[in-house]
C-alpha cells in the first residue's frame, strides 16, 4: 500500500510542479530534451534522497536541478571535446514556452528573443522567481549569490524587458 501512495504522491507533485521545473532547467540547458532529462534525474535524486530534508521542496529541487544541469553540461562537453564535430557540436534552441490558446506567436517569440538576449545571470534569477515563485532568498540560496544580488539581478532585467518590448498595439 505504501508504494502505491508514494507512486501516486511524486506523479501528482510532479505534475503540479513539473512545467515550472522544465523551464527552470530550460535556462541552463541546450535544448528541451536536456531539460527534461535534467529534470528527471534531479527529481529522481530529490525524491529518494532529499525530500525529507527541512526547507521548501521547490527551492531544493530547483537547486538540485542546476547541479544535474551543470554536470549534464560538463558531460556533454567533454563528449564534444572527444568527437570534434566539425560543426561543433550546435543545434537549434527549441521554444522555452508552451503556446497558449489564442496567444500572440509572434509576440511571444519576441519575448523569447528578449529573454534570450538579457545576460544569463539576470534570465535565470528572472524564470526562478517568475516561473518558479522562489523567494530572493532562496535564489541567492540556489545560485550561491546573496539575496540582495538576486534582487538586483531581478530589477535590472526587468529594466532590460521594458526598454526593449514596447506594449502590443492591437486595432
Amino acid at each position: 500500500m505504501e508504494a502505491t501512495y508514494e507512486r501516486s504522491t511524486w506523479k501528482q507533485w510532479l505534475e503540479a510542479h513539473g512545467p515550472k521545473l522544465l523551464l527552470c532547467a530550460r535556462q541552463w540547458t541546450r535544448s528541451f530534451a536536456d531539460a527534461e532529462d535534467v529534470v528527471q534525474e534531479a527529481f529522481v535524486r530529490y525524491w529518494r534522497h532529499q525530500r525529507h530534508l527541512p526547507g521548501d521542496p521547490q527551492a531544493l529541487l530547483v537547486t538540485s536541478i542546476r547541479r544535474a544541469a551543470l554536470d549534464h553540461a560538463r558531460r556533454q562537453a567533454r563528449r564534444a571535446a572527444r568527437e570534434e564535430k566539425a560543426d561543433g557540436g550546435l543545434e537549434e534552441r527549441d521554444c522555452a514556452f508552451e503556446p497558449q490558446p489564442g496567444e500572440d506567436a509572434g509576440r511571444r517569440q519576441e519575448i523569447e528573443a528578449a529573454l534570450q538576449r538579457l545576460p544569463s545571470v539576470q534570465r535565470e534569477v528572472l524564470v526562478l522567481k517568475i516561473w518558479n515563485e522562489l523567494t530572493f532568498g532562496q535564489i541567492g540560496a540556489t545560485l550561491e549569490i546573496p539575496a540582495n544580488t538576486a534582487a538586483s539581478r531581478y530589477r535590472y532585467a526587468l529594466a532590460a524587458l521594458r526598454k526593449e518590448l514596447k506594449p502590443a498595439h492591437h486595432g
